[in-house]
């Protein structure tokens, strides 16, 4: 997961797992918007969960915060179209599906303009986003499977098998990209070595035919 920085507030710093789970926390006023990045192969589900704490003056700490503080999450696809917009409470998940692989866009803000006892506060967020198999329950889905220990071994085994292909599939999906730019990038840089070459070819032969008429205005061949 990246932090995508917007208007000036500082980066956060934050743990990585890739393809699995990232956990870290942030502090944001009462009209920031946190953004952050997270690639994710296509088809994969994604968990967060967060929980917020209100920094309380008179203990100088971060305590729980108030139910009737929430936070507004948006999700937007590599293409920049919104998936997920929803206000959830003080502490809740979120849940969505890629469909298009690639970098996608989370971002958290609250809905503190409408809380007093927030005005001019600051707020801290942690949050844990969950990705691909990681947001399987295993012993949720054996109790209600009623699945042995080795078919639940089997189980984990073939989701993070699924996983993989989808983690090789996506990383093919940026090597052709990455491969289409640079052949892009490689065509635009020969079209302008052969536009600089006639340019030069033809700049060289007026600098010619100037000189030979000044010559035989003067009179000197």
């Amino acid at each position: 997961m990246r932090h995508l920085p917007r208007r000036g507030h500082p980066r956060a710093e934050l743990a990585q797992h890739r393809a699995s789970r990232s956990a870290l926390y942030f502090h944001i006023g009462e009209t920031e918007k946190r953004c952050f990045i997270e690639e994710i192969p296509d088809e994969t589900m994604v968990i967060g969960n967060y929980r917020t704490q209100l920094w309380d003056k008179q203990s100088e700490s971060f305590l729980p915060s108030t139910p009737g503080l929430g936070m507004h999450v948006e999700v937007k696809d590599p293409d920049g179209k919104v998936i997920l917009s929803r206000q959830y409470g003080s502490e809740g998940r979120f849940t969505f599906t890629s469909h298009t692989p690639g970098e996608h866009q989370i971002c958290l803000h609250s809905n503190s303009t409408r809380m007093a006892l927030f005005a001019g506060g600051k707020l801290r967020v942690h949050l844990d986003i969950q990705v691909g198999e990681h947001t399987n329950n295993y012993p949720e889905i054996a109790a209600k499977d009623k699945l042995t220990e080795l078919q639940l071994r089997a189980r984990q085994l073939l989701d993070q098998v699924e996983q993989i292909q989808k983690e090789q599939n996506y990383q093919r999906y940026r090597e052709e990209r990455f491969r289409m730019t640079s052949e892009s990038t490689n065509q635009r840089v020969l079209w302008w070595s052969i536009a600089q070459t006639i340019i030069l070819i033809l700049t060289g032969i007026w600098q010619m035919r100037h000189l030979k008429s000044f010559f035989e205005a003067k009179k000197l061949v």
